[in-house]
């Protein structure tokens, strides 16, 4: 059965409708499968001509109708929503709405009406105030994978994973363990070998500057190295703990696929000079495949028509490879 792909409208004050309607203007430019959105379609409609694009949207209800999706209408599974102004200032009023969305999103999964689903930019600290850390999390919980759940940033030259996700620095050190270090470099693993009939070559980063311990209980030396021997035993293609500070200038020399950080920003900085929107968010671990742009919501440049969409295509593109 070929079944379509979902998107989740988003933040509806953001640049998630411009993004998903440029998307889908796009469309006949690069290979994709169907899709449909699951947000509020009176709102989409709304911006749609406050943003002037020429969309033929079809609002559906009934489950039935996701199998119909097509290139030629966009479909719009209508959620329930009342916002006035086509654009406000970005509150917490949305983020029943959203939810909602991630909810019918984690439901048409479940009953086998869609392959997975992408969803467009939030605004975490509204939506999960000091609920969840972030999406990622917020899924994990949702579908009782909490602890196996993996932050993957994709390009097809290079990938980087955090251990820990989207945590204060001060809490990273005691929140690092062999166990996770090994069980996320595994799932990553797997994925590749599945996907892409690949093993891939992994770079594990250490955490201090050039790797030197602060303390006699060492993390490279006591967690980092014995997590790295372990996956050498279990066949895996790893290598570290690497210094930090010359990771990404050994990538083309060594042929590293992935990059393994300790903290959220080690690996995000960088990739992000490097790849810009030429990028993806993949939660790993899930039962279904999720995938957001990776970026944000783009407060200061809504309504202005100059958000970039590749991220957004990207993410869309990425199910070809999803059996």
């Amino acid at each position: 059965m070929n079944r379509p792909i979902a998107i989740i409208a988003g933040e509806p004050n953001s640049i998630a409708s411009e993004i998903i309607f440029k998307s889908w203007m796009l469309r006949k430019k690069y290979k994709c499968k169907p899709f449909f959105i699951i947000g509020n379609y009176q709102h989409l409609n709304v911006q749609r001509k406050k943003l002037n694009y020429q969309v033929n949207l079809k609002k559906i209800s009934n489950e039935s109708e996701i199998s119909k999706a097509n290139k030629k209408k966009l479909f719009v599974y209508d959620i329930e929503y009342k916002q006035k102004k086509s654009f406000e200032k970005i509150s917490s009023k949305s983020s029943r709405y959203i939810l909602k969305c991630f909810e019918h999103a984690i439901k048409l999964f479940n009953k086998k009406k869609i392959q997975g689903f992408i969803n467009c930019p939030v605004s975490k600290e509204f939506l999960f105030k000091k609920n969840y850390q972030g999406v990622t999390e917020f899924l994990s919980k949702k579908t009782g994978k909490s602890g196996s759940e993996v932050m993957l940033i994709f390009n097809k030259k290079l990938s980087v994973s955090p251990i820990t996700t989207h945590i204060p620095l001060n809490q990273v050190s005691k929140n690092i363990r062999k166990s996770k270090i090994i069980n996320k470099v595994k799932i990553i693993n797997n994925f590749y070998k599945k996907t892409f009939n690949k093993k891939p070559n992994f770079a594990i980063l250490g955490l201090n500057p050039h790797n030197f311990p602060t303390t006699k209980m060492s993390i490279e030396k006591n967690i980092i190295k014995k997590a790295i021997q372990k996956l050498s035993k279990l066949k895996i293609k790893v290598s570290g703990p690497i210094p930090t500070d010359t990771s990404f200038m050994m990538i083309k020399k060594y042929k590293f696929d992935v990059i393994i950080g300790m903290y959220h920003d080690q690996v995000l900085t960088p990739f992000k000079a490097l790849y810009n929107f030429d990028a993806i968010n993949i939660t790993l671990g899930l039962p279904f495949i999720r995938i957001s742009p990776d970026h944000g919501v783009g407060e200061n440049i809504v309504g202005r028509k100059i958000a970039n969409p590749k991220s957004l295509i990207e993410s869309i593109k990425f199910f070809n490879f999803i059996k």
